[in-house]
């Protein structure tokens, strides 16, 4: 039977939909800290690391799997979730794991589940960020409603959020820096993804 390791840092029951598919496709999924990435495949020396350190009945670490697996697969729920990771305050966690796969020789994918239609990078160019749409009111005061209250101009609660181009500039940019790849996927595809991303023939 095929295994593949699930991060411990993935909250669960927010990838229902992943393990649902992992499961009729017969693969058995085990949580473990891992150093980088959300999924790998249980190979040979994976399993060696988790036999050994249970004989020594002593609780995994994720330094304890670096040598160990050379493909991995970091998931993301959303394009926002992305751009947290990469132009918000995320950004320096995100990167120091993107440096540790390059450093380690392990190929990081990362794969972003939407229902915005972008599969690429070059479609982030036309990704509009909701947050830009969200309004809020000005002190410019514009009129006064019937009751005699005053009516403000509508602004921009959140004018500096991320747009897509800038998106895709900074995905383009790390994956030439640090060798990682992003992939973008619909929400229901994402786990028949992971198992492409990590070789996995089903």
């Amino acid at each position: 039977m095929m295994i593949l390791l699930e991060d411990k840092g993935n909250k669960e029951g927010e990838h229902v939909e992943k393990q649902t598919y992992f499961k009729n496709e017969g693969i058995e999924v085990i949580r473990a800290p891992l150093p980088v990435g959300d999924y790998i495949v249980a190979n040979d020396l994976v399993i060696d690391v988790i036999r050994r350190k249970g004989d020594r009945k002593q609780e995994l670490k994720k330094i304890d799997f670096l040598g160990s697996y050379k493909v991995s697969v970091d998931t993301k729920a959303s394009i926002q979730e992305l751009v947290g990771n990469i132009c918000g305050k995320q950004h320096a966690r995100f990167r120091d794991e993107c440096i540790l796969a390059n450093n380690n020789n392990i190929k990081l994918y990362i794969l972003v589940a939407n229902a915005d239609g972008i599969t690429c990078i070059d479609d982030l160019h036309k990704w509009h960020n909701p947050r830009l749409d969200i309004l809020k009111n000005s002190n410019e005061v514009i009129g006064f409603w019937g009751n005699g209250r005053p009516k403000y101009r509508k602004i921009r609660k959140y004018p500096a959020a991320t747009t897509g181009a800038t998106l895709a500039k900074a995905c383009n940019t790390m994956q030439k820096k640090y060798d990682c790849e992003f992939v973008f996927c619909s929400n229901k595809e994402q786990g028949q993804k992971v198992l492409e991303l990590l070789g996995i023939e089903v």
